[in-house]
Parts: C-alpha cells; sequence; structure tokens
C-alpha cells in the first residue's frame, strides 16, 4: 500500500517534466479531485502541478504514515471505531481551521502551511485506511450447521 501511495505522489510531484500524454492524463485525474487554483499550489520548474498544496500534503502524509506503519509500530494501529473516529477528528483540526480562517477572510496561509495541516489529515486518514485494510466479516456471519450426508444407496 504504501509503495502504491508513494507511486501516486510521485508521479503527482512529476507531471510538469513528464512527456505531454502521460502528464495529461495526470492533470485531467487532479481536476477530479481538486481545484487547481494555481496560486494555491506548489509549481515545478515554472508549471503548476496537478493538485494543490493541501492535496499534494494529504497525499504525503498518507505515505509517511503508511511507511511508519509498515515498521509495524503499535500506535498506529486503528484499535477501536472510537479510536479511529477520535484521530480522524483530531487530524481535520489544522485543515479545517485553516479553510475556515482563509474563508472568514481572517488568514492566508502560505502553500506550505496548507501542505502541513493536509499532511496531518493525510496522516489520520491513513489510520482508516489500515482498519479498512483489514475489515473481514466472518465473524458477523452466523454459521449453519451443515448436516453430513446420508450414505448413497445402491441402485
Amino acid at each position: 500500500m504504501a509503495l502504491a501511495a508513494l507511486g501516486w505522489l510521485a508521479l503527482l510531484v512529476a507531471a510538469p517534466v513528464l512527456p505531454v500524454p502521460a502528464a495529461g492524463v495526470l492533470y485531467l485525474s487532479g481536476s477530479f479531485i481538486c481545484h487547481q487554483l494555481p496560486d494555491r499550489s506548489f509549481h515545478l520548474a515554472g508549471v503548476q502541478l496537478p493538485v494543490c498544496a493541501r492535496c499534494i500534503g494529504i497525499y504525503a502524509g498518507l505515505f509517511a504514515c503508511l511507511c511508519v506503519q509498515a515498521c509495524g509500530l503499535p500506535w498506529t494501529r486503528p484499535g477501536s471505531l472510537e479510536r479511529l473516529r477520535m484521530v480522524v477528528t483530531a487530524g481535520m483540526i489544522p485543515t479545517a481551521l485553516s479553510v475556515g480562517l482563509e474563508w472568514a477572510g481572517l488568514w492566508h496561509p502560505s502553500n506550505a502551511i496548507r501542505a502541513v495541516a493536509g499532511a496531518v489529515l493525510g496522516a489520520a486518514l491513513c489510520v482508516v485506511v489500515e482498519a479498512a485494510a483489514k475489515l473481514h466479516y466472518e465473524p458477523c456471519v452466523p454459521r449453519r450447521r451443515i448436516a453430513p450426508r446420508p450414505p448413497a444407496t445402491p441402485i
């Protein structure tokens, strides 16, 4: 999973220098998930990345947390549903604050601040990804005993 996140992040960052067909697919994909405002996006070699700084931060945070989880540290495990809610809520706070203050016209954070706030959210969402990857429903399905078949009668 961490390799997939790294691949996506690398493609987004490399998009400005990729050949036009590949870059076009990435910019089109980015348009479905991001507003792509130039003043809220990082630029590489003078070319805007396919997603905004906050989205880059979310993907970077997700990747970083997946790497930590791959190391097997116990504090990255999802645990209970209540813990999942708590982690995601805490992870949303920096992004919600920066967006709220921005919309209110009280603060105009830099792209670096947007990316850091997004990274915190991405790391929190990683815990949800981990929980979803480990979902299994066997204990939820009632098991019905199957009666043994009677021996076949000869004809």
